[in-house]
């Protein structure tokens, strides 16, 4: 009985141990999402940003701050076109930094951005990240650039609508 008993405990002990070991998709978003915060911390200065080749990209019509009325804002969006070009995707280096202006007329960081060219993506399904799939934005479109798959994440403002939605309507884009 004792062996028996024994070996029982030594299973589920060994069982505890491999799924301690394998972090659930939940713990695997939220560690995301503190590498996210972790690497973008020093773009809070906007010249930090500028430095590591992030630049300010303004849509086909010459918007900086880009936002829909009654739906809300999403910012002033600063661009790192080498990331964008490398057909991947990492928590740690998002394709772009998304800042709203303040009333002193400084910038300040709100959001991240991933973004991938539906051209340059090699998955068999859309990308990920923090457990939710990218969305997919067509051509015509407002930035005047080919298909891209993108992911914002309200990593430094509160997003009422959510984490991941484009539009945040506690943004603004007026000083």
């Amino acid at each position: 009985m004792f062996a028996r008993s024994t070996r029982t405990l030594v299973g589920v002990a060994a069982a505890a141990i491999v799924l301690l070991a394998i972090p659930s998709s939940a713990n695997a978003g939220a560690d995301d999402l503190s590498t996210a915060r972790a690497a973008t911390a020093q773009f809070h200065q906007l010249d930090a940003a500028t430095a590591a080749g992030y630049g300010e990209f303004r849509d086909a019509a010459k918007i900086a701050c880009i936002e829909t009325p009654g739906i809300g804002v999403m910012g002033i969006h600063y661009v790192n076109s080498g990331l964008v070009g490398d057909g991947a995707v990492n928590a740690a280096t998002p394709e772009a930094l998304v800042y709203q202006p303040l009333p002193n007329g400084k910038l300040k960081l709100v959001a991240v951005e991933y973004i991938v060219f539906y051209s340059m993506w090699a998955g068999s399904s859309k990308p990920s990240l923090f457990g939710h799939e990218f969305k997919l934005i067509g051509e015509p479109n407002r930035y005047g650039i080919s298909a891209f798959y993108e992911l914002h994440a309200w990593v430094w403002q509160n997003n009422p609508s959510g984490m991941f939605k484009d539009w945040n309507p506690s943004g603004s884009c007026t000083k």
